[in-house]
């Protein structure tokens, strides 16, 4: 009876969370969306993908593709990759339809409509310029179609009738038996055929989960590990084979184990998946590098060149980011978020928020779980304050949110990631100083995760008053003048707090940076990039005898263009002492070649620093805040 009361419960389990298709009728609005994408067929890499939606009763329906993808706050209009569209018949014949904007079909005798069938082209190897807001969609964002490997953000390949985006959906993906793959969206059915395929059933509640889940396939190496409660699975597609899961599994392990401990008692997620995609230098390969968050998961891409203890740096800090995501947005979020309309999307005043106070979790757990130093932790908050000074310091943090795809908006999203992380950071040093230490940034996180959650989303324009009432008239007077308002930050009164002074010292910086920013400047007449006037604060290159106006023309016999700049700068910033170098420059039209070995580069720094005639207050504080 036992073992049969066990069999009957999982039996009910497996219904419930199934897909529920209704057999008395075939209406589209009773059924679950039938999606295939086959990666057995490919040509002229695209891969065909069918949408069988069920039976309309409209003359008209609309199918679209996503315009704009959550988290990247940019358009990314992925309607114009698909190639050969057609809307069939029950007869298998086409269906006439227009297509007024690149995202948008509408198929007119709808009733008729049985499927509509297409062909999807990747975007990475379509990327001449990496980045946010560019001409191509985002690399994490982006797809990926070539022998070895399939980058599936599956909001590239399914779109959703304008009717049924809450419909539920089932997807196969048929592959060759000799793929690895790894997604979090819900396995339903494998099944292998005789021509050597793999058939992979999954299930999704409504669109959203199919935008959310990315997948990939193909030639990956995995690890699976548990941190607490939570399964973690670790994809890495690594085209040379330089890298592999077995090698960032230590420190993603270490990571994560510390952000659980950070996190307590805040358990969103089963499951949480990391897609990696190492980027080698060829003219195909993807050029954004950075991730895009998901609820349960991220798709990472970076440079395959990395040596290990860069590449597992740049994890660290990318990866923790996006993992802090369960908290906000998955469990703290608005209604433009829960309910996004991924072709005419309004966006939430809170990005302050949503990927500011992200960004500041995912340094503070690192000095609170003693993964860095308080000095490196120091050298984080100034390298922010440094980079916020390049955006508007009077711009409407909240304005700026809800206009993130508009000028003059658009070109300070990156500041999110700065300032946005500092107000997170003011408003933890504010909790704590209020509430002798017992309260914090991620204290107040966790009761706005408890007033709302997953499933239950707060009103945009009442967030900052529902802040200013749980908490403190310092928190509600800072978040009225420096987030809603335009009102710039005084960082130093916050680090007067804590006993913090900033003070010139001598630091170690990259062989691209001083202690200011980037060391190089551009011509866009002469399509150059030169040393500017700040080499001679990199005593490197002063040694070397590198001087201002240097114009770069080849990095490691590399002729330097527009179109691999970023490639090989990003490249000089990973090199290390001890390796071997070469550059050549011309200088006031003589050619010159500068080679050897390259030793460890310093700069003069306006630093953060601890005050030494720091009070015994200031000093518990400081404590609180950074391991209270």
């Amino acid at each position: 009876m036992k073992h049969f009361l066990t069999s009957l419960g999982l039996a009910v389990l497996l219904t419930a969370c199934g897909p529920s298709k209704n057999t008395s009728n075939d209406l589209a609005v009773s059924n679950p969306i039938a999606t295939t994408i086959n990666l057995t067929t490919v040509s002229n890499d695209k891969v065909p993908v069918s949408i069988d939606p069920g039976r309309f009763t409209e003359e008209t329906v609309t199918y679209y593709l996503p315009k704009v993808v959550q988290g990247t706050y940019s358009v990314s209009a992925f309607g114009r990759f698909i190639e050969d569209f057609k809307a069939l018949d029950y007869n298998g014949k086409p269906l006439q339809f227009t297509h007024p904007e690149e995202n948008t079909w509408v198929i007119t005798n709808a009733k008729q409509l049985d499927k509509i069938v297409y062909d999807v082209n990747d975007t990475f190897d379509q990327e001449e310029i990496g980045g946010i807001g560019k001409d191509m969609p985002f690399s994490p964002a982006g797809t990926n179609i070539e022998e070895k490997n399939y980058v599936l953000n599956l909001h590239g390949f399914i779109g959703y009738f304008d009717n049924l985006k809450n419909n539920q959906y089932t997807l196969d993906v048929t592959a060759p038996a000799t793929f690895k793959h790894t997604s979090a969206l819900q396995a339903t059915a494998s099944k292998s055929s005789a021509d050597g395929s793999v058939t992979n059933s999954y299930f999704a509640p409504r669109y959203f989960d199919i935008t959310d889940n990315p997948m990939m396939y193909g030639d990956l190496s995995i690890e699976e590990f548990m941190v607490g409660d939570i399964k973690v699975v670790l994809s890495v597609y690594s085209p040379n084979y330089v890298h592999t899961a077995a090698d960032l599994k230590p420190s993603m392990y270490k990571m994560m184990e510390g952000q659980k401990a950070y996190l307590g008692d805040v358990n969103s997620t089963p499951r949480y998946d990391i897609f990696l995609y190492l980027a080698d230098a060829t003219p195909e390969a993807p050029k954004g590098f950075g991730a895009l968050e998901h609820h349960t998961s991220t798709v990472v891409v970076l440079q395959e060149a990395m040596p290990i203890d860069i590449l597992e740096k740049s994890m660290i800090d990318i990866v923790a980011h996006e993992f802090f995501h369960i908290v906000t947005p998955l469990s703290v979020h608005s209604e433009d978020v829960h309910y996004f309309d991924y072709n005419n999307p309004t966006f939430s005043k809170h990005l302050w928020m949503y990927e500011g106070v992200t960004e500041y979790f995912a340094q503070h757990f690192q000095i609170h779980e003693g993964l860095m130093t308080n000095d490196e932790f120091y050298a984080q908050i100034m390298d922010k304050i440094k980079t916020a000074t390049y955006f508007d310091d009077s711009m409407s943090f909240t304005l700026m949110s809800e206009n993130i795809l508009n000028a003059p908006y658009a070109d300070n999203y990156i500041n999110v990631y700065s300032k946005g992380a500092l107000i997170g950071m003011c408003i933890d040093i504010l909790m704590r100083e209020e509430s002798n230490g017992q309260r914090s940034m991620l204290s107040l996180m966790k009761e706005l995760s408890g007033r709302y959650g997953m499933n239950k989303p707060f009103n945009d324009d009442e967030l900052i008053a529902e802040i200013s009432a749980m908490t403190y008239p310092s928190v509600a007077n800072f978040l009225k003048m420096h987030v809603e308002g335009t009102t710039p930050i005084d960082y130093n009164v916050f680090f007067n707090k804590v006993g913090l002074t900033l003070g010139d010292k001598k630091v170690e910086t990259s062989f691209i940076q001083d202690g200011n920013g980037f060391i190089f400047g551009g011509d866009q007449e002469k399509m150059t990039l030169f040393f500017s006037e700040s080499v001679a604060n990199n005593s490197f290159w002063t040694e070397e005898g590198i001087l201002p106006n240097d114009v770069i023309k080849e990095v490691g016999g590399t002729l330097l263009t527009l179109q691999n700049a970023q490639t090989l700068i990003g490249n000089m910033y990973q090199w290390q002492p001890e390796d071997d170098y070469e550059i050549k420059i011309e200088r006031d039209g003589e050619a010159m070649i500068f080679k050897g070995k390259l030793k460890q580069a310093y700069t003069v720094s306006k630093s953060l620093m601890e005050d030494e005639n720091a009070t015994t207050p200031q000093k518990e504080l400081r404590k609180a805040w950074l391991k209270g």
